[in-house]
């Protein structure tokens, strides 16, 4: 196993103003979280001041009440003085031999519906037939590893053509990574995002066709594949209590047939 590296945010002069940070990001008062960590605002005010340092304990323990991500509280107790509690181990460690193996059973069961999994840039680290099966003709850079989810869905040579909603489409990925930036504070995902967001918008989705009178249960995206006109919903999964960064930062991302159309075409392309 390795230990994470610090993150970006460990620049900033000492625990406190890092504390605070997360507090105000997350609109919580100093009394609450008090109340919260079982100290007083007193503390709490003194540590975010610097007028006291916190017990390694207490990092972990405020970092908890305010939901930081397990990477930035390894950047916490950095700036505390303490070591990082929070092993990275590299997901080809046979540490993860179990998890890879588990995350592998998972994706393809879900066939031939697509299911991918990504890291916290949106690199896909596995993908099972569905997936493949619905990227014919993106341009081979798009392709070559690390495959990027966001990249491949918004970028003219991959997805975007094909995707008869991009216009709403695009808006749900884009809110989905500002969620995510204001969550983790990662300068190379805030990168992705301006790169992803500046690729250009036809007008008019290529080949748009009304919607079919379909009581779709959230927003779906409409893609085009072989003639026809595919419908998903996403899910997104994590995992509870992560001990380690990188099982942290991984996502399931499973595509959901939105009508019966879809399920049929997926049957038959992967049967």
């Amino acid at each position: 196993m390795t230990t994470t590296r610090p993150s970006p945010s460990c620049a900033e002069p000492g625990v406190g103003p890092l504390l605070r940070a997360w507090r105000e990001r997350r609109r919580v008062s100093q009394l609450e979280l008090a109340l919260r960590a079982d100290s007083s605002a007193r503390h709490i005010s003194f540590i975010e001041t610097g007028r006291s340092r916190p017990s390694e304990d207490m990092v972990l323990r405020l970092a908890e009440h305010l939901d930081v991500p397990v990477r930035e509280r390894n950047a916490l107790l950095l700036a505390a003085g303490y070591a990082p509690h929070f092993p990275e181990t590299p997901l080809d460690d046979p540490a993860l031999d179990t998890l890879r193996e588990g995350i592998e059973r998972l994706i393809q069961g879900y066939e031939p519906y697509p299911a991918m999994v990504v890291d916290a840039l949106y690199n896909v680290v596995a993908a099972n037939r569905g997936v493949a099966v619905l990227l014919d003709g993106i341009a081979e850079h798009l392709l070559t590893p690390p495959i990027n989810a966001m990249r491949l869905t918004l970028h003219p040579e991959g997805l975007a053509p094909r995707i008869r909603n991009l216009p709403q489409w695009r808006a749900h990925l884009l809110e989905q990574m500002d969620r995510q930036i204001a969550l983790h504070r990662s300068a190379p995902l805030r990168g992705l995002y301006e790169e992803v967001a500046a690729y250009p918008v036809p007008q008019e989705a290529p080949g748009a066709e009304p919607a079919e009178p379909v009581p779709y249960f959230a927003l779906p995206m409409r893609l085009e594949h072989e003639g026809r006109t595919l419908s998903f919903i996403s899910s997104i999964s994590t995992f509870n209590t992560p001990m380690d960064v990188t099982v942290a930062e991984l996502a399931i991302e499973t595509l959901l047939p939105a009508d019966p159309a879809t399920v049929k075409h997926l049957q038959a392309l992967v049967s």
